[in-house]
Protein backbone atom coordinates (compact mmCIF):
# COMPACT_ATOMS: atom_id res chain seq x y z
CA UNK A 1 0.00 0.00 0.00
CA UNK A 2 2.72 2.19 0.98
CA UNK A 3 4.05 2.14 -2.89
CA UNK A 4 0.57 2.92 -4.15
CA UNK A 5 0.62 5.75 -1.85
CA UNK A 6 4.21 6.77 -3.12
CA UNK A 7 3.04 5.99 -6.91
CA UNK A 8 -0.13 8.52 -6.75
CA UNK A 9 2.00 11.14 -5.05
CA UNK A 10 4.89 11.27 -7.27
CA UNK A 11 2.10 11.03 -10.14
CA UNK A 12 0.53 14.50 -8.68
CA UNK A 13 4.09 16.02 -8.07
CA UNK A 14 5.16 15.28 -11.83
CA UNK A 15 1.93 17.01 -13.00
CA UNK A 16 2.35 20.26 -10.88
CA UNK A 17 6.37 20.16 -12.57
CA UNK A 18 4.56 19.70 -15.91
CA UNK A 19 2.18 22.55 -15.37
CA UNK A 20 4.43 24.94 -14.02
CA UNK A 21 3.64 24.81 -10.83
CA UNK A 22 6.40 23.28 -9.30
CA UNK A 23 10.06 24.09 -11.14
CA UNK A 24 10.88 21.72 -13.95
CA UNK A 25 14.10 20.92 -12.61
CA UNK A 26 12.80 20.89 -8.86
CA UNK A 27 14.54 17.49 -6.91
CA UNK A 28 12.39 15.15 -5.39
CA UNK A 29 13.62 13.26 -2.27
CA UNK A 30 12.51 9.65 -1.53
CA UNK A 31 8.88 10.26 -0.34
CA UNK A 32 8.27 8.96 3.28
CA UNK A 33 5.14 7.49 3.92
CA UNK A 34 4.10 6.12 7.00
CA UNK A 35 1.39 5.28 9.72
CA UNK A 36 -0.26 7.64 11.84
CA UNK A 37 0.03 7.15 15.63
CA UNK A 38 -3.54 8.03 15.50
CA UNK A 39 -6.52 7.19 13.00
CA UNK A 40 -8.45 10.37 13.23
CA UNK A 41 -5.30 11.65 11.26
CA UNK A 42 -5.60 9.08 8.74
CA UNK A 43 -4.21 5.75 7.78
CA UNK A 44 -0.83 7.18 6.23
CA UNK A 45 0.80 10.48 5.84
CA UNK A 46 3.90 12.05 4.54
CA UNK A 47 5.54 15.26 4.83
CA UNK A 48 6.44 15.64 1.48
CA UNK A 49 4.68 18.79 0.58
CA UNK A 50 7.24 20.38 4.04
CA UNK A 51 10.32 18.28 2.52
CA UNK A 52 10.05 20.26 -1.02
CA UNK A 53 8.31 23.99 0.00
CA UNK A 54 11.99 25.41 0.50
CA UNK A 55 13.14 24.51 -2.69
CA UNK A 56 9.99 24.78 -4.70
CA UNK A 57 9.82 28.34 -2.70
CA UNK A 58 6.23 27.81 -1.69
CA UNK A 59 4.23 27.65 1.48
CA UNK A 60 4.25 24.08 2.70
CA UNK A 61 0.40 24.08 3.62
CA UNK A 62 -0.24 25.92 0.47
CA UNK A 63 2.07 23.12 -1.64
CA UNK A 64 0.28 20.05 -0.03
CA UNK A 65 -3.33 21.82 -1.33
CA UNK A 66 -1.74 21.61 -4.88
CA UNK A 67 -0.21 18.19 -4.35
CA UNK A 68 -3.44 16.78 -2.87
CA UNK A 69 -5.51 18.86 -5.59
CA UNK A 70 -3.38 16.27 -8.67
CA UNK A 71 -3.76 13.47 -6.83
CA UNK A 72 -5.03 10.89 -9.48
CA UNK A 73 -8.27 9.08 -8.68
CA UNK A 74 -7.57 5.82 -6.53
CA UNK A 75 -10.30 3.18 -5.54
CA UNK A 76 -7.67 3.05 -2.13
CA UNK A 77 -7.90 6.02 -1.68
CA UNK A 78 -11.44 7.00 0.56
CA UNK A 79 -10.07 10.51 1.08
CA UNK A 80 -6.71 13.15 2.05
CA UNK A 81 -6.37 15.72 4.23
CA UNK A 82 -3.99 18.05 4.96
CA UNK A 83 -2.62 18.82 8.80
CA UNK A 84 -0.91 21.28 10.71
CA UNK A 85 1.96 23.12 8.43
CA UNK A 86 1.67 20.54 6.09
CA UNK A 87 1.11 16.99 6.68
CA UNK A 88 -0.66 14.90 4.19
CA UNK A 89 -3.34 12.66 6.05
CA UNK A 90 -4.50 9.98 3.40
CA UNK A 91 -7.67 7.46 4.63
CA UNK A 92 -8.23 3.98 2.76
CA UNK A 93 -10.93 2.84 1.79
CA UNK A 94 -12.91 -0.17 3.99
CA UNK A 95 -12.27 -2.19 0.47
CA UNK A 96 -8.22 -1.59 0.43
CA UNK A 97 -8.05 -3.21 3.90
CA UNK A 98 -10.51 -5.98 3.17
CA UNK A 99 -8.18 -6.99 -0.14
CA UNK A 100 -4.88 -6.43 2.04
CA UNK A 101 -6.38 -8.66 4.67
CA UNK A 102 -7.40 -11.63 2.07
CA UNK A 103 -3.93 -11.27 0.48
CA UNK A 104 -2.48 -11.82 4.36
CA UNK A 105 -4.95 -14.61 4.61
CA UNK A 106 -3.72 -16.24 1.24
CA UNK A 107 0.22 -15.93 1.45
CA UNK A 108 0.04 -17.02 5.35
CA UNK A 109 3.83 -17.15 6.59
CA UNK A 110 5.00 -15.88 3.19
CA UNK A 111 3.12 -12.37 3.83
CA UNK A 112 5.36 -9.49 3.94
CA UNK A 113 9.07 -11.05 2.59
CA UNK A 114 11.06 -10.56 -0.40
CA UNK A 115 13.91 -10.50 -2.01
CA UNK A 116 15.12 -7.08 -1.38
CA UNK A 117 18.60 -8.25 -0.01
CA UNK A 118 19.23 -11.20 -1.72
CA UNK A 119 23.21 -11.53 -2.58
CA UNK A 120 23.67 -9.43 0.54
CA UNK A 121 25.03 -10.71 3.57
CA UNK A 122 24.98 -9.22 7.12
CA UNK A 123 26.45 -10.83 10.06
CA UNK A 124 24.30 -10.50 13.52
CA UNK A 125 26.19 -11.40 16.62
CA UNK A 126 24.46 -10.43 19.92
CA UNK A 127 23.45 -11.75 23.60
CA UNK A 128 27.00 -12.81 23.51
CA UNK A 129 27.34 -12.89 27.81
CA UNK A 130 30.48 -14.32 29.37
CA UNK A 131 29.86 -17.58 30.73
CA UNK A 132 30.65 -16.65 34.10
CA UNK A 133 26.95 -16.77 35.37
CA UNK A 134 22.70 -17.40 34.33
CA UNK A 135 21.45 -15.30 31.73
CA UNK A 136 19.48 -12.31 33.26
CA UNK A 137 16.32 -10.32 32.10
CA UNK A 138 18.90 -7.93 29.84
CA UNK A 139 20.10 -11.03 28.27
CA UNK A 140 16.91 -11.96 27.33
CA UNK A 141 16.49 -8.52 26.08
CA UNK A 142 19.25 -8.43 23.88
CA UNK A 143 18.31 -11.96 22.28
CA UNK A 144 14.28 -10.70 21.77
CA UNK A 145 15.95 -7.79 20.14
CA UNK A 146 18.81 -9.41 17.82
CA UNK A 147 16.75 -12.73 17.18
CA UNK A 148 13.92 -10.07 15.23
CA UNK A 149 16.33 -8.12 13.43
CA UNK A 150 17.57 -11.40 12.05
CA UNK A 151 14.68 -12.79 11.42
CA UNK A 152 13.98 -9.50 9.31
CA UNK A 153 16.73 -9.58 7.76
CA UNK A 154 15.74 -13.68 6.84
CA UNK A 155 12.70 -12.44 5.22
CA UNK A 156 13.68 -9.96 3.12
CA UNK A 157 16.42 -12.33 1.55
CA UNK A 158 20.07 -11.57 3.11
CA UNK A 159 21.84 -13.86 3.88
CA UNK A 160 21.82 -13.98 7.70
CA UNK A 161 24.67 -15.52 9.88
CA UNK A 162 23.93 -15.14 13.62
CA UNK A 163 26.85 -15.53 15.63
CA UNK A 164 27.52 -15.50 19.48
CA UNK A 165 30.52 -14.68 21.03
CA UNK A 166 31.95 -16.36 24.11
CA UNK A 167 34.05 -14.44 26.42
CA UNK A 168 35.43 -17.41 27.62
CA UNK A 169 39.14 -16.23 28.42
CA UNK A 170 40.85 -13.62 30.51
CA UNK A 171 40.04 -12.08 34.07
CA UNK A 172 36.46 -12.86 34.45
CA UNK A 173 36.82 -16.51 33.90
CA UNK A 174 40.13 -16.42 36.01
CA UNK A 175 37.35 -15.39 38.61
CA UNK A 176 35.08 -17.78 37.75
CA UNK A 177 37.29 -20.48 37.98
CA UNK A 178 38.78 -19.32 41.68
CA UNK A 179 35.44 -18.76 42.99
CA UNK A 180 34.39 -22.52 42.21
CA UNK A 181 37.70 -23.87 43.48
CA UNK A 182 37.32 -21.63 46.59
CA UNK A 183 33.97 -23.20 47.00
CA UNK A 184 35.13 -27.05 46.32
CA UNK A 185 37.71 -26.11 49.42
CA UNK A 186 35.08 -25.01 51.77
CA UNK A 187 35.93 -21.44 51.79
CA UNK A 188 32.59 -19.14 51.27
CA UNK A 189 32.23 -15.77 50.61
CA UNK A 190 34.01 -13.42 53.55
CA UNK A 191 36.15 -15.89 54.40
CA UNK A 192 39.71 -16.01 54.70
CA UNK A 193 41.47 -16.93 51.15
CA UNK A 194 37.93 -15.70 49.15
CA UNK A 195 38.70 -14.60 45.83
CA UNK A 196 38.95 -10.53 45.96
CA UNK A 197 36.75 -10.83 43.00
CA UNK A 198 35.06 -13.34 43.10
CA UNK A 199 31.51 -14.64 42.33
CA UNK A 200 29.04 -14.79 45.24
CA UNK A 201 25.47 -16.81 43.70
CA UNK A 202 25.02 -19.48 44.73
CA UNK A 203 25.00 -21.27 41.52
CA UNK A 204 28.58 -21.47 42.20
CA UNK A 205 28.41 -23.77 45.04
CA UNK A 206 26.54 -25.78 42.77
CA UNK A 207 28.70 -26.10 40.08
CA UNK A 208 31.54 -26.81 43.00
CA UNK A 209 29.49 -29.87 44.43
CA UNK A 210 28.75 -31.64 41.67
CA UNK A 211 32.04 -31.06 40.03
CA UNK A 212 33.30 -32.81 43.52
CA UNK A 213 30.72 -35.49 43.43
CA UNK A 214 31.00 -36.09 39.53
CA UNK A 215 27.23 -35.42 39.32
CA UNK A 216 26.32 -34.34 35.89
CA UNK A 217 25.54 -30.30 35.65
CA UNK A 218 23.41 -29.33 32.72
CA UNK A 219 24.70 -32.77 30.97
CA UNK A 220 28.48 -31.68 31.77
CA UNK A 221 30.43 -34.12 33.86
CA UNK A 222 33.56 -33.32 35.13
CA UNK A 223 36.81 -35.92 33.90
CA UNK A 224 38.49 -35.34 37.39
CA UNK A 225 37.41 -34.13 40.44
CA UNK A 226 40.54 -32.57 41.80
CA UNK A 227 39.92 -29.12 44.00
CA UNK A 228 43.26 -28.63 42.94
CA UNK A 229 42.71 -28.94 40.04
CA UNK A 230 42.14 -25.15 38.82
CA UNK A 231 42.52 -25.55 35.06
CA UNK A 232 40.22 -28.52 35.28
CA UNK A 233 37.95 -26.17 37.13
CA UNK A 234 37.78 -23.61 35.00
CA UNK A 235 37.03 -25.88 31.37
CA UNK A 236 33.94 -27.45 33.85
CA UNK A 237 32.68 -24.34 35.16
CA UNK A 238 32.61 -23.03 31.69
CA UNK A 239 30.91 -25.65 30.04
CA UNK A 240 28.47 -26.22 32.83
CA UNK A 241 27.44 -22.33 32.33
CA UNK A 242 27.55 -22.58 28.53
CA UNK A 243 25.14 -25.16 28.44
CA UNK A 244 23.04 -23.72 30.79
CA UNK A 245 22.78 -20.29 28.76
CA UNK A 246 22.08 -22.29 25.40
CA UNK A 247 19.41 -24.42 27.14
CA UNK A 248 17.38 -21.29 28.16
CA UNK A 249 17.97 -19.50 24.35
CA UNK A 250 16.91 -22.52 22.96
CA UNK A 251 13.62 -22.80 25.60
CA UNK A 252 13.32 -18.72 24.40
CA UNK A 253 13.58 -20.04 20.89
CA UNK A 254 16.50 -17.98 19.69
CA UNK A 255 19.10 -20.05 17.79
CA UNK A 256 22.59 -19.29 16.42
CA UNK A 257 24.82 -20.57 13.61
CA UNK A 258 28.36 -19.51 14.54
CA UNK A 259 29.43 -19.65 18.43
CA UNK A 260 33.02 -18.20 18.26
CA UNK A 261 35.28 -18.70 21.48
CA UNK A 262 37.58 -15.76 22.45
CA UNK A 263 39.65 -19.11 23.59
CA UNK A 264 40.06 -19.46 19.98
CA UNK A 265 42.38 -16.38 20.04
CA UNK A 266 44.71 -17.66 22.09
CA UNK A 267 44.54 -21.41 20.92
CA UNK A 268 44.86 -20.16 17.58
CA UNK A 269 47.67 -17.98 18.07
CA UNK A 270 46.11 -14.59 16.99
CA UNK A 271 46.51 -12.82 19.44
CA UNK A 272 50.12 -12.95 19.03
CA UNK A 273 50.21 -12.68 15.56
CA UNK A 274 47.82 -9.22 15.47
CA UNK A 275 50.21 -7.85 18.63
CA UNK A 276 53.58 -8.63 16.30
CA UNK A 277 51.99 -7.28 13.62
CA UNK A 278 51.98 -3.96 15.21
Amino acid sequence: MKDTLRALLSNAIESLRTSGTLPADLTVPVIAVDRTKTREHGDFATNIAMALAKPAKSNPRALAQQIVAAIPANGDVAKVEIAGPGFINVFLTDAAWQRETAGVLAKGRAYGRSDAGKGVRAGVEYVSANPTGPLHVGHGRAAAIGDTLARLLDATGWDVQREFYYNDAGAQIDNLAKSVQARCKGVFPGDPGWPEDGYRGDYILDIARNYLLGKPDNGIVAPTHDPNDLDAIRRYAVAVLRAEQNADLAAFGVSFDVFFLESSLYADHKVEETVAGD
